[in-house]
């Protein structure tokens, strides 16, 4: 009987900047590269480097790491960067996108009092879609929970999968917060699933983005299937690293997500006629 081979799917493994902090966005490029990774997501936020696509592109071309995708400005701490409409905050997630020859542009629905932007969300999102090359994946989010109470904080949906859209982003430490089933999820979002984001958890209220295989989550399962359908996406480490205690520490944290992602990533498959 001829020997399984290993099936290792196109899927760029990328660093998320948002891993590094409180360390810059500058930090982000320079480990990435040191690790091996094969990109970068750049998260949008109050870093000033995060929001000049000029400053950017030094840091990408300085480290010989390209920026794979693009997180539009959704969190609440990032209310007012790239102005307060957050119409106009995809429009410059895109525009930096297609300057630095990123892919994927990740979008969280709205919050629930963005109404005017929430009402027409979806088919916002599939007009700028149909202007440019950049995808829009648009990401699972889940209710905000204290105590005994739940809150539905975002709108249409907390889980994009009951909307219809072109692409969606899964993050894994939010399947884990929303308690739900991330492969089933997965199966749901199936060919339209252009983005990933690889973190862990264990189904607190807080959204955890633990190191992968430190939770409950099935992250080497979800891998492994991406694998099996070969998945030519981004898989993107995104996780928590402000509890190490020396850059030594959060580095190593950032080598192993790494070296756990490519592992995973790859499925066994059999010889044709075998």
């Amino acid at each position: 009987m001829t020997e399984p081979v290993v099936r290792i799917p196109d899927a760029k493994v990328a660093l998320s900047t948002a891993s590094v902090y409180p360390e810059s966005t500058a930090t982000a490029f320079e480990i990435a590269a040191r690790l091996g990774y094969d990109g970068v997501e750049v998260m949008v936020w109050t870093d000033p480097v995060s929001q000049d696509i000029e400053a950017l592109r030094r840091l990408s071309d300085y480290h010989g790491v390209p920026v794979l995708a693009v997180h539009a400005p959704c969190l609440l701490i990032t209310q007012r960067v790239w102005s307060t409409d957050p119409w106009v905050k995809l429009q410059r997630a895109r525009n930096a996108a297609e300057k630095l020859g990123a892919s994927t542009v990740v979008v969280h629905p709205p919050f629930r009092w963005q109404r005017s932007y929430a009402r027409d969300f979806v088919r916002g999102v599939w007009r700028m879609a149909n202007e440019t090359d950049v995808r829009f994946a648009v990401e699972n989010m889940y209710p905000w929970r204290y105590r005994d109470r739940e809150m539905l904080a975002y709108a249409p949906d907390w889980d994009p999968t009951n909307d219809d859209y072109r692409h969606f982003t899964v993050d894994l430490s939010h399947t884990a917060t929303a308690r739900n089933d991330a492969l089933d999820m997965v199966e749901r979002m199936g060919d339209r699933l252009a983005h990933v984001h690889l973190a862990d958890g264990n189904g607190s209220a807080k959204d955890e983005h633990l190191v992968p295989g430190r939770g409950s989550q099935p992250c080497a399962e979800v891998l492994e299937r991406l694998a099996a359908n070969n998945f030519s996406g981004h898989v993107v480490v995104e996780v928590n690293t402000r509890r190490a205690m020396s850059a030594a520490e959060r580095e190593a944290d950032l080598a192993e997500a790494l070296a756990f992602t490519r592992l995973h990533l790859a499925s066994p498959t059999w010889v044709p006629g075998s």
